[in-house]
Order: structure tokens, then sequence, then C-alpha cells
């Protein structure tokens, strides 16, 4: 199967999780696909000035590898700058935010999996 990109869904989230502006999610795949696994795989586009609020994950994580931009990553409570080639993990029970931080959009594949 191929999913060709300019079909893929779009989907834009107004203050995501108590954050700043609006985020955008290209999703990779519908729940349906996971099999049970999991619930999102996406590519999320952090425009300047914007963030996903702080929030924590129960019975699952999720993992961004960013794409590209530079970020603010709020792991768990501690703050550290991010950029591309970075991975970052979120285990069940901890929390994160992120922002993106400089003139060009934080752009990130994001993946939910169950625990």
């Amino acid at each position: 199967m191929v999913k060709k990109g300019h079909e893929l869904p779009v989907q834009e989230n107004e203050n995501m999780r108590g954050g700043d502006g609006t985020i955008v999610l290209r999703h990779f795949l519908n729940k349906d696909e996971f099999y049970g696994k999991g619930r999102l795989f996406s590519q999320i586009t952090v425009k300047p000035g914007c963030s996903i609020g702080y929030h924590e994950h129960h019975g699952e994580s999720e993992i961004f590898a960013v794409i590209s931009g530079n970020g603010l990553f709020n792991d768990n409570g501690e703050e550290m700058p991010v950029a591309a080639g970075d991975v970052l993990v979120t285990s069940s029970g901890k929390g994160h935010a992120i922002a993106c931080v400089g003139s060009c959009p934080l752009e990130l594949v994001a993946l939910i999996i169950y625990e």
C-alpha cells in the first residue's frame, strides 16, 4: 500500500494541550491501522511562537523525532533545547511539552504506542 502525501488527513489543533497557537498534524496512519498497538503516527508542525502544552501519558509512550527546526522540550519538568536529529521519549507516567523557538517551524514525527 502507498499513501500519497497530498491525500493524508491534516488536522489543525488550536491551543493543543493548553499550548500557544495552532499545531498542524498530518496523520500517516488512522487508528484502525494500529491494530490496537497505538493511536498516533503523524508529522507535527509547530510554527514559531507556538507550542504543545504540558501533559502526561498513562498506559502509552510518545516518541518525537525532530526533523527540522529548534525547540524547547519540557521533559517531565526539566527544560532542554532540541534540534534536528534528536529523539525525545516520554514514557507512561511521565509528562512533556514542546515549543518552537527560532524563526523556522519545528517539524516532528510523533508516534504514540501503548505499553
